[in-house]
């Protein structure tokens, strides 16, 4: 049996024995949008029962946009080109526009990387686009103390703005559940320190912190904890098949618009399984899913709960 996993920009070809009894783990085929900046255009403006784009913007003087760094495929180029041009036409400024790279504790991206999660040379000639840097004390205020007694610190250009919005991808995540929403903002602009306070095996180990779940999960209710304490936050959040294509936009609070984005991806995403294997060949997604080690840990994480005891990975990374 021939089979191909995604592998960088391109696929990684194996050939596995004739006697092998291989079973094949797909998640079922996503519909695409055809008309994308179509469909980004009627996201931004039904909105939720928070409004329009132009609803929410109406009377804001500035506006913080949290984008993913390069280890995420986010169709941004797409999105901000009609998000800032509307932002503008809305009453606000373009140099009052900030768009925000949440790298995290990741590193910054510069040059043909930061062209190339944005998408769009006239954003970037058009408003600032800045990275975050997670070890620079005097850019984050703390908003607030989390129930754990961890302050949450967030970077002071998001915290001083009038309207924040993120821009995230939704997709099964080994610690959060999901990501997407809410982690653009912790740990994505986030202090190091709160970083590092909730990246421990207190959060790490416990239970509920696994893919596809947010019940009781102390790692997902750690970053709900620190949004609440954001106003005028508002997400677009899309899902994507494994093309890359888009398959679902909204936009509206952060929160609802979340939560809508995964009902929608459960259906594709989440595949139930009957037994366990003795031999799992996976691989972390192809780029820039697989651009660095650590990325790649999360296509071994995901298949654990499938490996049976003594069992062992191939993982393509």
């Amino acid at each position: 049996m021939d089979i191909s996993l995604n592998y960088g920009k391109k696929s990684l070809g194996i050939s596995l024995y004739k006697d092998w009894e291989a079973t094949i783990i797909e998640k079922q085929n996503m519909p695409v949008i055809d008309d994308p900046k179509a469909a980004i255009a009627d996201a931004f403006s039904m909105g939720d029962e928070s409004g329009s784009l132009e609803e929410v913007a109406k009377s804001k003087s500035s506006a913080c946009i949290l984008i993913c760094d390069i280890t995420r495929p986010v169709p941004n180029g797409i999105i901000l080109e009609q998000l800032i041009d509307r932002l503008i036409k809305a009453g606000i400024k373009k140099e009052c526009i900030t768009v925000l790279v949440a790298t995290g504790l990741h590193r910054p991206n510069k040059g043909d990387e930061l062209l190339e999660i944005v998408g769009s040379k006239k954003v970037l000639e058009m408003v600032k686009v800045k990275n975050h840097y997670a070890r620079k004390n005097e850019d984050h205020l703390t908003i607030c103390t989390s129930e754990s007694g961890l302050p949450i610190k967030v970077d002071r250009r998001f915290v001083h703005t009038d309207l924040r919005i993120v821009i995230g991808l939704v997709e099964p995540h080994f610690m959060a559940g999901y990501s997407g929403g809410r982690k653009l903002v912790i740990p994505g602009v986030a202090h190091h320190q709160t970083i590092c306070g909730f990246h421990t095996a207190k959060f790490l180990e416990h239970p509920a912190a696994r893919t596809c779940n947010l019940k009781e999960n102390p790692f997902h209710e750690f970053q709900i904890e620190g949004i609440r304490k954001l106003s005028n936050l508002f997400a677009v959040n899309v899902v994507i098949d494994e093309k890359r294509n888009l398959s679902f936009v909204n936009f509206g609070d952060i929160e609802k618009s979340h939560a809508l984005t995964i009902k929608y991806l459960k259906q594709y995403a989440e595949v139930r399984i009957c037994q366990k294997f003795s031999t799992i060949i996976t691989s972390a997604g192809g780029y820039p899913l697989d651009k660095t080690y650590y990325q790649t840990v999360k296509s071994m994480v995901t298949a654990m709960d499938i490996l049976e005891p003594g069992g062992g990975y191939h993982c393509c990374i």
